[in-house]
């Protein structure tokens, strides 16, 4: 039986729309499936991206267990960490190298870069010892010691903080010391010492933790010392805003605060 063309243009129409509904439900899949490949949400609900922390050259051992747990627990999330002197970081940053959050051993650094940063947090704090080769041939015993002409002693340049601490200990006491060299960070320090290139060197406690088998470490008095601090902060320039924060706040949680405990940083 035929259908009339009123009956006819109803019918058409009927069939048409329901052809369309599973269309478009298919076509608000892949819009989802598009926003969803754009930033995939990790465990912790942050987005996951590939990071990269510019860190300060005495987190070098440290930060890599971190960022492997990190890592772990935030699937999708890679960490590639830069180490160096706080002063190289300030520099690169301030040059415009593509990184997403910082962390430094000193707040001075860092403070000379509110302008590329979001707000650093203290994550961790430091102390100074002086390094001598393992055995301690030398019978290093004090800051004193290390004004004898006949000790080669070598220390961090100035605009590192590392370097900056010493003088300050250093001036405190009134001990002039004349070092072999100046070096552009703590590990390089450290590497003279276990070298035999120099006799002693100060360097923070925890370097000189990483090589007990070549360097031994003459604790410093309190009153003589002085405490490095290390804020960690997000860079204004990152394309990866909500995972670096993310990556930043971590560093304070528990877990993150145990790893750097276990390697013989204090908490702040």
């Amino acid at each position: 039986m035929s259908l009339d063309p009123a009956r006819r243009g109803a019918a058409v129409a009927a069939l048409t729309a329901a052809l369309l509904v599973p269309l478009a439900a298919c076509g608000n899949g892949d819009a989802d499936s598009d926003r969803g490949a754009e930033a995939t949400p990790s465990a912790s609900g942050a987005a996951a991206a590939d990071l990269t922390v510019l860190a300060a050259a005495s987190l070098t051992d440290v930060f890599k267990a971190a960022g492997a747990a990190y890592e772990e627990s935030h699937p999708g999330t890679k960490i590639t960490f830069s180490f160096a002197g706080s002063q190289e970081l300030a520099a690169q940053v301030k040059q415009g190298a593509p990184a997403d959050a910082l962390v430094t051993a000193d707040t001075a650094t860092m403070d000379g870069l509110r302008a590329d940063t979001g707000t650093p947090e203290i994550i961790a704090r430091n102390r100074l010892v002086i390094a001598t080769a393992e055995g301690n041939p030398d019978e290093v015993d004090d800051l004193k010691d290390l004004a004898d002409p006949g000790l080669k002693v070598v220390l961090a340049a100035p605009e590192v903080p590392v370097g900056r601490y010493s003088k300050r200990i250093l001036d405190a006491q009134k001990i002039s010391v004349k070092p072999v060299s100046q070096e552009p960070n703590v590990r390089a320090v450290l590497s003279k010492v276990e070298l035999g290139e120099a006799d002693a060197g100060l360097v923070y406690k925890t370097d000189a933790a990483t090589a007990p088998e070549k360097v031994d470490a003459v604790e410093i008095p309190d009153a003589q010392n002085a405490i490095a601090e290390y804020p960690a902060a997000t860079l204004k320039a990152s394309k990866n805003a909500e995972a670096a924060a993310a990556f930043v706040a971590w560093l304070s949680s528990p877990e993150a605060q145990k790893i750097l405990r276990d390697a013989g940083f204090q908490q702040p």
